[in-house]
């Protein structure tokens, strides 16, 4: 399965191992969902995950964006209809609609307005969980 994953919901996944998002990242690693991404994408990761407010721990940050370099599918974006009221979260829209996914996860539901949720599947970190555990 392939999807879009905001940043916040990868920052999630690393500050609550316990969490939905820990999950999904950890289906991620093994490869059971795949991420679509383009270069803003991948430079967003690494500019919100490299904050020292975060405190993460530098070389597991390195690792995590080494691998997901390595293994996202590169996808090419697409222009959307349908805006976001925050025009940075537009890439994932264009992302998504690029690429094999038709499903964003994030922990911002409000971004993605009814507009974008007409062209695109929007959900929540635990929406993805519980749709994809029903279809293993």
């Amino acid at each position: 399965m392939r999807i879009v994953l905001d940043t916040n919901v990868l920052v999630s996944a690393l500050l609550s191992p316990a969490s939905f998002p820990a999950r999904i990242l950890a289906w991620v690693l093994s490869g059971d969902v795949a991420l679509c991404v383009d270069a803003r994408i991948l430079a967003e990761y690494e500019n919100v995950l490299s904050r020292p407010e975060f405190g993460f721990n530098p070389a597991h940050i390195r690792d995590l964006l080494d691998f997901i370099h390595r293994e996202a599918i590169p996808t090419p974006a697409l222009a959307s209809p349908a805006l976001s009221p925050d025009p940075a979260d537009m890439v994932f829209i264009e992302v998504c609609l690029g690429g094999a996914a038709r499903r964003i996860v994030t922990g911002t539901l409000k971004h993605f307005p009814s507009a974008v949720q007409e062209v695109v599947t929007v959900m929540s970190p635990k929406e993805f969980v519980t749709t994809f555990l029903k279809n293993l």
